[in-house]
């Protein structure tokens, strides 16, 4: 990552202060110099001018719009054979082959199921019907029958009693005229008797039949006919579920075949190690729904960088961008920016960064995986005064630099920076159009060793404009 934006918040004091303690450490001589450095140029003359504020990182490119070629196959399967990553391929050309073996198997067993599921429910078929047809041939036969029966027996019953009463009138008849006995007169009592139970019994069984009978043996009849609709229901169920299992099975094994329905580039997703993401090759096992190959839309390419989280604020979609590839340098603008962080790990060295997408001008010769190097123009300050960085020196005291007046005198100004792009800052306040500064005070300035040796004193007011000689 090369970044050439630095914060617009003034530079940090320990920073330079570090600095200091190093160079006093390495040689003690340079804090008591008092002889400018050798060199082309000491000092630079401030100036307005534009400056941009840019941040660069490194992408690669990708395709916005992909054409997934995914696994259609249940559970896991075995590639064996897949096409060379990069190729150019025309509708109906294989692109993955998968091992056929178990779903072979797979297919014979649900074909068994399929017919065994399939006679079962013709034979629960016939079992509601001959359960329907009980019903009717009870109401319509063996009740109608026994009714007619017992209505057969009542009248029978009725005429024996009838005669039983004509007989016991007789025989009283007689007794009285002294033709029979009294015991002739019993006899034709009890016949008339039994008779009479004769016709209460027969009487009874027909209530018994209409009321009780009859319903119990519906009742029996119907729960015998819905347990046969039931369970042919369910054979009807388990009939259809065998069958589309094994018409899913055949349609896998059109789909360990797959071809190109249409033409284009053919690529393998790449697989971040860290994900430990199978590698497409053969050999390799897939599951159901795993992305295998990819044919992006060479029209519609966009490049993907990650900005760190100090930078985040200032990336707005809209913002230009220059994407220089080996052979090319493109103009770009920024199309989205994520919500929320890439997740950090080893692999990042534990940075922050979001997902900033670029979109890509339609240029011929684009291809997935080109890396590129992203300069992403944040802002642009024109006609303003600047000063280079390494004129700059933070303390805890505040941020300063040295001029060289023109009668020679080196004098300390306090300084107010704004924006910088890690070259040159933007000078609010302390600095004038003709000032000249001082390269690398910490070299040449002794109050700038003895500043940065300096430790914070939070009761210290801040001292401008004091004059300083320059050693000669």
């Amino acid at each position: 990552m090369s970044i050439k934006i630095s914060s617009a918040k003034p530079l940090r004091p320990r920073a330079l202060l570090g600095l200091g303690l190093l160079i006093v450490g390495v040689s003690t001589i340079a804090l008591l110099t008092r002889t400018p450095r050798n060199g082309p140029q000491q000092t630079h003359t401030v100036q307005r001018g534009d400056l941009i504020v840019t941040v660069t990182e490194e992408g690669v490119l990708e395709s916005s719009e992909n054409t997934e070629i995914r696994c259609k196959v249940r559970g896991q399967s075995v590639i064996t054979w897949v096409i060379e990553s990069g190729t150019h391929v025309e509708p109906g050309d294989e692109l993955v082959r998968l091992d056929t073996l178990a779903i072979e198997d797979a297919i014979a067993e649900r074909t068994k199921y399929a017919h065994w599921s399939r006679s079962s429910a013709e034979r629960s078929a016939a079992d509601v019907v001959r359960a329907e047809l009980a019903i009717s041939e009870y109401l319509e036969g063996r009740y109608r029958t026994e009714l007619i029966g017992l209505e057969k027996d009542l009248t029978i019953a009725k005429s024996d009693q009838l005669t039983a009463q004509n007989l016991l009138a007789h025989a009283e008849t007689m007794a009285q005229r002294g033709y029979v006995s009294d015991l002739d007169v019993e006899d034709a009592t009890a016949a008339r008797i039994r008779a009479e139970l004769n016709v209460d019994v027969t009487t009874k069984q027909m209530e018994v039949l209409q009321q009780y009978t009859k319903a119990m043996e519906l009742e029996t009849l119907k729960g015998n006919l819905n347990e046969a609709r039931a369970r042919h229901a369910a054979n009807l169920e388990r009939a259809k579920m065998d069958e589309a299992r094994r018409v899913l099975a055949v349609e896998e094994f059109g789909h360990c075949v797959i071809k190109a329905e249409r033409s284009g580039l053919v690529i393998h997703p790449s697989a971040a190690r860290w994900k430990r993401g199978p590698e497409i090759e053969e050999g390799a096992t897939v599951h159901n729904n795993q992305v295998l190959l990819l044919m992006p839309n060479l029209n519609k390419m966009q490049v993907k960088i990650g900005i760190h989280e100090s930078l985040i604020d200032r990336i707005k979609p809209g913002l230009g961008a220059r994407i220089m590839l080996s052979d090319k340098t493109l103009d770009g603008q920024i199309a989205s920016v994520a919500e929320v962080t890439a997740p950090a790990g080893w692999w990042t060295g534990s940075v922050v960064k979001y997902d900033t997408i670029i979109e890509l001008p339609s240029v011929p010769g684009l291809k997935p995986g080109m890396s590129a190097d992203v300069e992403v123009i944040i802002d642009r300050h024109e006609n303003v005064l600047t000063i280079p960085v390494n004129a700059v020196l933070q303390t805890a005291e505040g941020t300063f630099c040295w001029i060289k007046t023109a009668k020679g005198i080196t004098q300390r100004r306090e300084l107010q920076l704004g924006d910088t792009n890690g070259q040159s800052a933007v000078v609010k306040a302390g600095l004038q159009e003709g000032d000249e500064v001082w390269f690398d005070p910490l070299t040449v300035i002794t109050e700038a060793q003895v500043m940065a040796l300096t430790p914070f004193d939070p009761t210290a007011q801040p001292v401008i404009n004091q004059e300083a000689n320059h050693a000669n």
